[in-house]
């Protein structure tokens, strides 16, 4: 059985659980790397896996014998076996986060459990901490993340608009990566006071001010990085918003390391941007993995301490809005001691 099957074997064991319902398709990618239509059933002696027929071939290539999971056409389930499936068990854990309630009455009827239990992220919280090859994956899409950035700094041209330069992103991502990991922000001018804008036809100026926040995926792990840059020059009055921008995120890398709280880092930018008369309208940060935005959370909402191999982003802000907007992201691993920096682009003024 793999690693992480086993970490949650033995994770059910010490909350009482005889077994366990996995219907978040992350979650399941996460402990089988399946990345099929099903769901996941752990009972008291087996690991199944219930799919549509036509996935059945894909799912077999994927498992190995080392796997230990016997994959089922939920054509041939019959309602027997979903009641035998968990005969015996008192307890049996489900995704609460994840199952609608309409879902959750359809397990009990569909299952006959006696008790279904909330689980609590249990999940979620194991894929916080990174394995090699997780940190691998990262690694590898945030490389290729700062190679199309050094692309697409020679590609843009005055006149260009937004929306070209995020195709031509996503043009550069499809046959190097899985994708992107999240719709391409590029915004110019004034939309760049837009935390989350959507790229429009807007031309890009001879001395214009441009976000970019851009992310790939690599073996269904992402990257995420943003930076914000000048054609022609710098502006006078960007410059001390994009100066406390940068001097924030900095130090925000110096005090990233296990055993910080992710509140703390919150408080330590907020407050140094109050001090200019400015606000952090977002959060801090967030954990990348599987999916683009994951736990932990970095922001004064949740106060999580930062654990070595941990994978997250610093993302300070400050938004005028009508008038412009800086951000930088990088995405980084957390150490014992620090942490390192996955996406490496550069951060000082950068003028094309």
């Amino acid at each position: 059985m793999n690693a992480k099957m086993q970490w949650l074997r033995n994770k059910m064991l010490s909350l009482d659980l005889q077994g366990l319902i996995i219907s978040n398709p992350i979650n399941v990618k996460y402990l089988t790397n399946i990345d099929a239509e099903g769901v996941l059933l752990l009972t008291r002696k087996e690991n199944i896996y219930i799919t549509d027929g036509r996935y059945i071939e894909h799912v077999h290539s994927i498992l190995t014998l080392y796997d230990e999971i016997i994959v089922y056409d939920i054509n041939d389930v019959s309602k027997d076996d979903y009641e035998n499936f968990f005969m015996f068990c008192e307890n049996v854990g489900f995704e609460e986060n994840y199952v609608t309630y309409a879902e959750y009455k359809e397990l009990i009827r569909k299952y006959k459990v006696n008790n279904l239990v909330e689980t609590e992220h249990i999940i979620e919280k194991q894929r916080m901490i990174k394995d090699r090859d997780e940190l691998k994956n990262i690694q590898k899409a945030c490389e290729i993340t700062d190679n199309c950035f050094s692309y697409i700094l020679e590609y843009i041209k005055p006149g260009m608009t937004e929306k070209q330069i995020a195709d031509e992103i996503e043009e550069y991502y499809k046959p190097r990566t899985d994708g992107l990991a999240f719709d391409t922000i590029v915004a110019s001018g004034e939309n760049t006071s837009k935390p989350h804008a959507v790229p429009t036809n807007r031309k890009i100026g001879e001395k214009d001010i441009i976000t970019i926040d851009m992310g790939c995926k690599v073996n269904g792990y992402c990257s995420d990085m943003t930076r914000t840059f000048f054609v022609g020059e710098v502006p006078e009055e960007v410059k001390p918003v994009y100066d406390l921008v940068l001097k924030n995120e900095k130090q925000t890398l110096e005090q990233m390391k296990d055993g910080a709280s992710t509140r703390m880092l919150t408080k330590m930018v907020e407050n140094d941007f109050r001090f200019s008369n400015y606000d952090l309208i977002h959060s801090l940060g967030h954990g990348v993995g599987l999916e683009i935005h994951e736990a932990p959370y970095i922001g004064l909402k949740s106060d999580t301490q930062l654990k070595e191999n941990m994978v997250v982003t610093d993302e300070p802000g400050i938004y005028l809005p009508g008038k412009f907007g800086v951000r930088i992201e990088d995405t980084v691993q957390i150490t014992k001691f620090g942490c390192i920096n996955l996406t490496k682009s550069e951060k000082n003024y950068i003028v094309i």
